[in-house]
């Protein structure tokens, strides 16, 4: 079969609106950072679309050009933000309330977070049981929470002048939700939106929503959402990149680097136990079991598709994986993820690898918002419409056609997303073989 003849982007001009479901800890600071960033106070730190370069043709040829010099995205200048929460706090009273930027680093951006106001959000407390806020929308049924979502976007994109915008979810992990008959397609969905159905969730309104108002959607929870058929076909028809699930911030993102590392190394593994504390809003959400098991099914998939233990069951086949998190208030938002592996070496002698990663999460996942909004609107100039598996690299759990397994090892993720670049940039992809510099 042919390669796929690349598409050539059309470029970014005018104004990007991305719009959040959600306005805390996450977006807030995203939000100021990218405002900190382009007045010149901070720089884009965890960002592969603001510092990131790529490769290309060969090594000895010395061209490695940002990325954002090989294909076109919008600029930080060009960014607008809009969200929804069901607190009434705007951008600047909500990031001081998380706790997560100094107070000096919020005075620098004080004017445009205060500009930033959430609209009312869908929201329904059967789904995130810990928190409660009374700026939601009403109606008679979820399809009129959509058609006002419609109404909020169409809205927002007039009054900002933005040329075209994008979603991504920076919302609360909702209670698992599985597959059913009401999300096998978009006339049963929209059924099942007129009649209430409780299969359908408020993250999968939003979603909805933003397909129809021509917005691509990234999911940045472990939430069902777009990893549905229904919205899936929705993408299709409307032309429209979806990506998801869950941001790859902490604790994964070290299993998606060790991981791979003891597999090409053929050492084995007993155990794998992590746990995490964090105080922010998330941990508070995460402390209802319905929300830890979305969370839960999340990472703990992550080892199992690195490791592949049907084929390595001596090294792999009984591998006890455990994960925990404890909400634990005094941390606030700068959470611990703590792991300890049992591992297995040559002739079987035991060894142990403590990992204790003390990090911060929105800090971690602030870049990660910025570099899917910049790519998913490049993936819909580039006419690139359904499931972005090359956006993995950001996932926990990654979105797959439904034939595949997802690919979880970080430095295949990197490598399909870098030749994607390379494919929408219409270069040469690499392969790493190298043998013509020894011929």
């Amino acid at each position: 079969m042919s390669p796929m003849k690349p598409c050539k982007p059309s470029t970014a001009s005018g104004k990007l609106a991305v719009l959040t479901p959600g306005l805390g800890a996450v977006s807030t600071t995203f939000m100021a950072g990218v405002m900190m960033c382009r007045r010149g106070v901070s720089e884009p730190l965890g960002s592969l679309t603001q510092l990131g370069t790529i490769r290309l043709g060969k090594r000895s040829e010395g061209r490695s050009p940002k990325i954002h010099e090989l294909v076109p995205l919008a600029r930080l200048e060009d960014l607008c933000f809009g969200a929804w929460d069901i607190f009434e706090d705007d951008a600047y009273q909500s990031a001081k309330h998380a706790e997560v930027l100094t107070p000096e680093h919020l005075a620098l951006v004080k004017d445009e977070l205060e500009k930033v106001e959430p609209m009312p959000a869908v929201f329904s407390a059967d789904y995130v049981k810990r928190l409660d806020g009374k700026h939601v929308k009403n109606g008679n049924s979820k399809m009129d929470l959509a058609r006002a979502l419609e109404d909020d976007i169409a809205r927002f994109i007039k009054s900002s002048g933005a040329a075209r915008g994008v979603m991504v979810w920076c919302g609360s992990t909702e209670v698992y939700l599985q597959q059913g008959d009401v999300h096998s397609s978009l006339a049963k969905f929209e059924k099942g939106l007129a009649a209430n159905d409780p299969g359908i969730a408020p993250s999968m309104i939003y979603a909805y929503a933003a397909l129809r108002s021509g917005l691509p959607f990234a999911n940045g929870a472990p939430n069902l959402t777009v990893d549905i058929p229904a919205l899936q076909e929705l993408a299709k028809e409307r032309h429209l990149p979806i990506a998801g699930k869950d941001f790859k911030t902490g604790q994964t993102l070290m299993k998606t680097v060790i991981a791979p590392a003891l597999k090409a190394r053929m050492l084995g593994l007993r155990g794998w136990f992590s746990t995490n504390i964090l105080g922010n809003r998330d941990g508070e959400v995460l402390d209802d079991p319905e929300s830890f098991k979305s969370k839960e099914v999340s990472k703990l998939g992550v080892l199992e598709y690195i490791l592949q233990p049907h084929l390595y069951p001596k090294l792999y086949g009984k591998l006890f994986h455990k994960v925990r998190i404890e909400y634990y208030p005094p941390r606030g938002d700068q959470k611990e993820g703590w792991d300890n592996l049992d591992l297995i070496g040559w002739l079987g002698y035991p060894m142990q690898m403590k990992i204790d990663f003390l990090c911060r999460d929105s800090i971690l996942a602030a870049p990660i918002v910025l570099d899917l909004a910049l790519f998913m609107d490049l993936a819909a100039r580039a006419k690139m419409s359904g499931i972005q598996e090359w956006l993995s690299f950001y996932f926990k759990s990654p979105m797959t056609a439904p034939s595949l397994y997802p690919e979880h090892d970080l430095f295949i993720q990197q490598m399909k997303l870098k030749n994607t670049l390379r494919h929408i940039a219409g270069e040469e992809l690499i392969t790493h073989l190298g043998l013509d510099y020894y011929e």
